[in-house]
């Protein structure tokens, strides 16, 4: 398929700037691919979908605030690091984004806060990118207490508002335990204790994995042909329990429902010979658009995406893609949110 095929013309006013005040209260479009159907509801009626031991496939992965503030050495000219991953834990290496990047070069010195942190370039990678090495001597616990008292929530940019207190909360899914993202699997930000308790006492189960989000997923996807795009790698992990619980749906062929796009490619990264679940780890750059044939999952929960990115090819994939450039196309009609902030989609 061609980039252009997913272009279409996003509201400003339909770009969700916060999440909605109670997260199940999000609204959920339903798509039913069968009869290429469309429903309205809410995120919490997604308990009227799913049976006993029916499976929902979620992305533990937290959030830390991966953007820091500061200024260069000499100059006092202030600058953005945006964190992406770190390289090698030992030596405080870490891949980053720079603003302004004309400004900082290799053998800089980077200073945050009140000097309570100080990093120094070591390498360029791209146009905005570098690599920086933290001075740093304290514990493990004390450098990620100082991340996390000077970073900012990294809400993205297209959200056009400053952070706020109340973002550190809802910029993370209710089930985060493993740090290591700069953006939440938005579709798990629907969840909330009381219906995930709701669904478990009806007798569906969860099986966590993790994905590491980097910015990989949101870059702009910059050929027309897409089999030449390259994904950016990402780290994910996927233990015994996890495969166990999925691999004996598959055999007892129920409902598994990948919650967002990030579980999805995580499974998909990991499919035996066999079309069952692999318990691994490792780096998956598995780009997924149309067509594809998906092995493991046989539902999907993602939010609506913009446009041309590889989110929503994800979607287009699993839905068809002429069903769901309609989907957006209602979306938009009955004023649904989009983006990390915004509603949810079935997709069954």
């Amino acid at each position: 398929m061609k980039l252009s095929q997913f272009k279409y013309n996003l509201p400003e006013n339909l770009i969700a700037k916060y999440p909605s005040p109670e997260r199940d209260e999000a609204r959920l479009m339903v798509l039913y691919r069968d009869k290429k159907r469309i429903e309205h509801h809410h995120f919490k009626d997604i308990l009227g979908f799913f049976n006993d031991r029916d499976i929902f496939i979620i992305n533990n992965t937290k959030v830390f605030p991966a953007r820091l503030y500061g200024s260069k050495e000499k100059t006092g000219a202030k600058i953005e690091v945006f964190l992406l991953r770190e390289l090698n834990h030992e030596q405080r290496l870490w891949d980053v984004l720079v603003d302004p990047a004309r400004k900082i070069r290799v053998g800089n010195k980077l200073y945050f806060g009140n000097d309570d942190l100080v990093a120094e370039v070591v390498d360029n990678t791209t146009s905005r990118g570098r690599t920086i090495r933290f001075l740093f001597e304290g514990s493990d616990d004390e450098f990620s207490g100082l991340i996390n008292k000077l970073g900012e929530t990294p809400l993205p940019r297209y959200i056009n508002r400053n952070v706020e207190p109340d973002d550190r909360e809802r910029y993370q899914t209710i089930f985060a335990k493993n740090v290591g993202a700069v953006a939440p699997p938005s579709a798990g930000l629907h969840f909330t204790r009381e219906l995930m308790m709701r669904m478990e006492i009806k007798g569906m189960k969860f099986a966590e994995l993790t994905l590491h989000a980097g910015l990989g997923s949101f870059r702009p996807v910059e050929v027309e042909d897409l089999t030449k795009h390259k994904m950016d790698s990402e780290f994910y992990e996927i233990n015994e329990k996890a495969a166990k619980i999925v691999n004996r749906a598959l055999d007892e062929k129920r409902r598994i429902v990948a919650v967002g796009t990030t579980v999805m490619r995580a499974v998909e990264s990991s499919v035996s010979s066999t079309k069952t679940l692999n318990a691994s780890s490792g780096w998956t750059d598995t780009f997924i658009f149309p067509p594809f044939d998906f092995n493991v999952a046989n539902a999907f929960i993602t939010n609506f995406h913009a446009p041309e990115s590889t989110l929503m090819m994800v979607a287009a994939a699993f839905a068809d893609f002429d069903f769901l450039m309609h989907a957006y196309e209602v979306a938009m009609k009955e004023k649904y949110k989009f983006l990390s902030y915004g509603d949810a989609m079935l997709i069954i």
